[in-house]
């Protein structure tokens, strides 16, 4: 399944997508070469934020964008301290402009500030009925936090809670992701990979994630985003600021992790005891 609904009754979204957090940092022209060739591949959902070098990333994706903005699902996002109903409309306003479109298909709040939520949820409404964005959410809510958030908004809301979720990091499968799945909130993976943490070749775990994708003629990052997936109300948003490792992620779209690959990333990538407070980066 390439596809899934982003949220209750939301769009079918690419399971697999982009994200864009320090793509300012590589060449400009090897980010947008990468974003493009995702396109190319089935990556439509890309994610940005106004954060991400200062703007500067959702300038690189607009410029990677033009010319094939109705092929995308795009998201961004508003830092908590822009987060007043004044201030979440200006900072939409000036993604949008950063961006080179009219409309995000999702808007996410991206931590909990200092700003009410009705407040900010309230501007999500308004930028909503104008169409300058068709959906909204929240970044980094734990279940306490989703539940205010819903208390707020009511059912069917919130498309979507996006987290850090990577096989090293599964604390959101205790709580965050039953909730979501409970709620119709799709819930999007960042930083999937880790921190440049991934599990290397040599070691137990890159055995286990080599052994797997060698089973499946695959390499061992597809089948990391074939099992953070494996729900199908989880979505992720890999980073690749080169074509190549573009290609590489689209080749988990099609990656089916039988029963027995699951149990055993499983067993080697335990998700550990329920933590006190949500992981986040």
């Amino acid at each position: 399944m390439t596809t899934a609904a982003f949220g209750k009754g939301g769009p079918a979204v690419s399971r697999i997508g982009q994200g864009t957090w320090n793509i300012e940092r590589a060449p400009r022209d090897e980010a947008i070469a990468a974003l493009r060739r995702g396109l190319d591949l089935g990556l439509s959902h890309i994610d940005t934020a106004e954060m991400y070098g200062d703007g500067r990333a959702e300038e690189i994706t607009g410029e990677a964008l033009a010319g094939r903005r109705d092929e995308v699902f795009l998201v961004s996002k508003v830092l908590p301290h822009n987060a007043s109903k004044a201030g979440t409309r200006k900072a939409c306003e000036q993604s949008l402009r950063r961006l080179g479109t009219d409309r995000l298909d999702c808007y996410l709040l991206h931590w909990r500030g200092s700003y009410p939520l009705a407040e900010t949820f309230a501007a999500f409404e308004e930028l909503k009925a104008e169409g300058k964005i068709l959906s909204w959410g929240v970044s980094n809510f734990d279940v306490a936090d989703l539940d205010e958030a819903l208390r707020v908004a009511g059912p069917g809301r919130i498309a979507c809670n996006q987290v850090l979720y990577h096989l090293r990091e599964r604390a959101i499968e205790h709580a965050v992701i039953p909730w979501c799945e409970r709620n119709g909130v799709a819930v999007t993976a960042y930083s999937p990979f880790g921190q440049d943490d991934f599990p290397e070749a040599r070691s137990a775990q890159g055995k286990v994630l080599a052994e797997t994708a060698a089973a499946h003629g695959a390499t061992p990052r597809q089948v990391a985003l074939a099992f953070l997936t494996r729900s199908p109300g989880v979505f992720a948003i890999p980073k690749a600021a080169k074509a190549s490792h573009a290609q590489d992620n689209a080749g988990a779209l099609g990656l089916q992790l039988g029963a027995e690959d699951t149990a055993r990333l499983d067993a080697a990538f335990p998700r550990g005891p329920k933590p006190r407070g949500l992981p986040m980066l």
